[in-house]
């Protein structure tokens, strides 16, 4: 791992857990044993590197996403949809501090005044919500789904699993014990004449 790779896990594991304001560069050096100047080489500022964070954030859950799908052979949209929901939970578990740094409130007030930070944050929701919406949208092709506003159930459908991420990640419920009812939930949201 690089040095800029260590800074950029370090800190997003800081942010997630301190928060913005709490973070400082002093501890990041400390925790990653490079020298302050080596952070500021490679990140202009604090912001700087919060903003490259959010942009690894997006890279790696595309990456991650199109390992995913490859490795898995589906028959439909309903079944698209179900990898779908099973690839989020996967990225609860294996990228859980970037996770936890979208789930606090520190991003959305900096994005209120940082146009940069708005548009990352955009695009991570994006890539996600798209996620959903391809399933959505093979689904309505196919037949294994009603003919629906795929953008509007892709974002229902991430809403609810960003809900029951965040009781994941705050470790208030055991998700696995929900998985049968998420995807008949999810379904029946998608195909009224469903056969349970």
């Amino acid at each position: 791992m690089t040095k800029k790779e260590a800074i950029l896990q370090t800190a997003t594991f800081l942010f997630a857990q301190k928060g913005y304001k709490e973070t400082s560069i002093s501890e990041l050096s400390k925790l990653t044993r490079v020298a302050e100047g080596t952070i500021f080489y490679h990140f202009k500022n604090k912001e700087t590197l919060f903003l490259a964070i959010l942009e690894k954030t997006r890279e790696v859950i595309l990456s991650e996403y199109e390992q995913f799908v490859k490795d898995k052979s589906v028959q439909n949209g309903m079944e698209l949809m179900e990898n779908s929901i099973y690839f989020y939970l996967y990225l609860a578990g294996k990228f859980e501090s970037q996770l936890l740094l979208l789930h606090r409130h520190f991003p959305y007030q900096l994005a209120l005044e940082n146009k940069d930070c708005r548009n990352h944050l955009e695009a991570i929701y994006d890539c996600l919500v798209n996620i959903f919406e391809r399933a959505v949208l093979e689904g309505i092709k196919d037949g294994s789904m009603d003919e629906l506003p795929a953008r509007k159930m892709a974002l229902i459908i991430f809403s609810m699993m960003d809900g029951i991420v965040r009781l994941k990640i705050y470790n208030l419920y055991n998700v696995s014990s929900l998985m049968d009812d998420i995807i008949l939930s999810c379904r029946r949201i998608l195909k009224a004449s469903i056969n349970p």
